[in-house]
């Protein structure tokens, strides 16, 4: 007998109000357009995610999009990275110790899987006592197509 085509689970990731929901935060309009624009925009700035979520959500203000991202980086929804001289980005790839790299012209971020062994990847020389949970790691360069045009 085959099962109903409802029955058929959609294999993939979850949608915003689920990762919402399974991150205990209650489900509005612009968080759930915040989530959405960061499944499009990862590593993406505040200003950039407004500009995404306005779209979709007119009403809505930065300073609900700046409140989203706090709470979605407090409950472990969102992962916040500042490189340096850039504004804070936000990304939803939380589950791993991951790291960057970033390109000096033109700031694209890629991301990187953990540089050697188990997270937190590196050790420091001396921990003075600290217990290390989380090592991050941005690697600054050229990325291919701003190295292309620099070529021609």
């Amino acid at each position: 007998m085959t099962p109903p085509a409802a029955a058929d689970a959609q294999v993939g990731p979850p949608d915003a109000a689920e990762r919402l929901r399974a991150a205990g935060l209650r489900v509005t309009d612009s968080r759930r357009a915040v989530v959405e624009a960061l499944v499009e925009r990862p590593h993406a700035s505040a200003d950039e995610l407004f500009a995404i979520v306005e779209r979709s959500v007119p009403a809505t203000s930065l300073q609900s999009v700046y409140n989203a991202l706090g709470d979605f980086v407090d409950a472990g929804l969102a992962r916040r990275i500042e490189p340096a001289g850039r504004p804070g980005l936000f990304e939803l790839r939380v589950d791993d110790n991951h790291h960057h790299l970033v390109c000096s012209v033109c700031g694209a971020v890629e991301d990187v899987d953990c540089v050697v062994g188990e997270a937190p990847c590196l050790a420091p020389g001396d921990a003075h006592g600290y217990t290390v949970r989380v090592a991050e790691v941005t690697f600054w360069g050229v990325c291919p197509a701003c190295a292309a045009r620099a070529a021609s």
